[in-house]
């Protein structure tokens, strides 16, 4: 975060890591002092038996739960409205997001319209929310979007099929819980594309332009951990030491793009998912290694660093050698763990190539990648992605 060229460093989450912290869930809700919660999941985390699980001992205290289990992926404007005013008639005291980014994410922006009202549109990052939103207790299942640290939701409008982002310091999660036994039966695709999501985010963070030092050490710890546990979590999801790693990775990761920022690749992937409905992860995992090696040139020492992250040799070669070589590595390791090509995700079609690069150049962090980018550039990316 960049203020007046001073660069700061904010995180009002009570962050509780460890296996089994999932457990004190209804301890967090009694220190609150609220005795009526709306839980914000999706069918799929539902069909797991673990909201029940962690439910069950919030209900045993007589608090009582709101169930609205209907999140869908890339979670839309007209769900967070229709939710908020169900958790306004409820008399929700409290939000609590089970899931990866999309509960947690819509969960978010119901907490803020609760208290302030209107349609999501009404409220992008840069309108700040003259109420706080209700207090929000975010238990994410996967290890990739770090929504639970971060101050920003981002929600399709689904009358343009566009990404727009809701935020502010008052929707940041009162308190995450980080239980890396939770992930444990993710399966393997969205264990890749949540990893992939969350070295996005580190990467992005350590690279973009209003990076600051704390972001920097956050952002080089998570790649390190990425590089390291990435294959072995999606080679074996019952690998708890490296469920364990890659947890914290996202979490840390969470709170370093959102203290800088991310950049190009979450504008491509933000446009494709806002009109083809394309998982998050699955497009920062397509798109990762294309604006990487687009960007090194206008700064191969920092893109040099990253790759010394991911453990790749440095010593005794040039700055862009290296830089090169983290972009192939980056490649190659979407391949092993899986990661589609563009060309074979659902729905894309080239005629679609103008708007979306239009879309992107439209995002908010574009401003901030590490290299000018237009429309033509993203264009470009978009083209060579596609071939290949």
């Amino acid at each position: 975060m960049l203020l007046d060229g001073q660069r700061q460093f904010q995180i009002a989450t009570a962050v509780h890591m460890g296996r089994g912290v999932s457990a004190t869930l209804v301890e967090r809700i009694q220190e609150i002092g609220a005795t009526r919660v709306t839980v914000v999941t999706d069918p799929g985390v539902l069909a797991t038996g673990m909201v029940g699980r962690l439910l069950e001992p919030v209900r045993t205290a007589g608090i009582a739960i709101y169930l609205d289990n209907g999140v869908r992926p890339n979670p839309r404007d007209v769900d967070c409205e229709a939710g908020a005013q169900r958790a306004r008639d409820f008399g929700a005291e409290v939000l609590i997001g089970i899931g990866g980014g999309s509960p947690i994410d819509q969960a978010k922006a119901i907490a803020a319209l609760v208290t302030n009202g209107g349609k999501c549109a009404e409220w992008p990052k840069t309108r700040a929310f003259p109420h706080d939103p209700l207090p929000l207790i975010a238990v994410p299942t996967t290890a990739g979007t770090g929504s639970e640290v971060t101050s920003v939701a981002v929600i399709t409008e689904t009358a343009r099929m566009f990404k727009m982002t809701m935020g502010g310091p008052k929707m940041m999660p009162v308190i995450a819980l980080v239980d890396p036994d939770l992930t444990i039966s993710v399966p393997k695709g969205t264990t890749a594309a949540t990893g992939m999501d969350a070295l996005t985010h580190a990467i992005e963070a350590y690279t973009c332009v209003i990076h600051n030092p704390v972001s920097d050490g956050l952002a080089a710890r998570a790649m390190g951990l990425i590089a390291e546990h990435l294959v072995a979590v999606v080679d074996d999801g019952t690998n708890v030491a490296a469920r364990e790693a890659m947890m914290y990775a996202s979490t840390i990761a969470g709170m370093a793009f959102g203290n800088a920022d991310v950049a190009a690749v979450h504008c491509i992937s933000e446009a494709i998912g806002g009109l083809y409905d394309t998982p998050h992860g699955v497009a920062n995992s397509v798109f990762l290694p294309w604006v990487f090696d687009w960007n090194r040139e206008v700064d191969p020492v920092r893109h040099a660093e990253v790759a010394a992250c991911l453990g790749i040799g440095w010593t005794g070669r040039a700055d862009d050698e290296v830089a090169a070589e983290a972009a192939r590595w980056l490649a190659d390791l979407g391949e092993r763990i899986g990661i589609p090509r563009f060309r074979d995700l659902p729905g894309v079609d080239p005629a679609d190539f103008e708007r979306l690069a239009a879309a992107s150049e439209e995002n908010g962090s574009t401003p901030d990648n590490a290299r000018p980018i237009t429309r033509a550039d993203y264009l470009d990316i978009l083209q060579r992605a596609y071939a290949g």
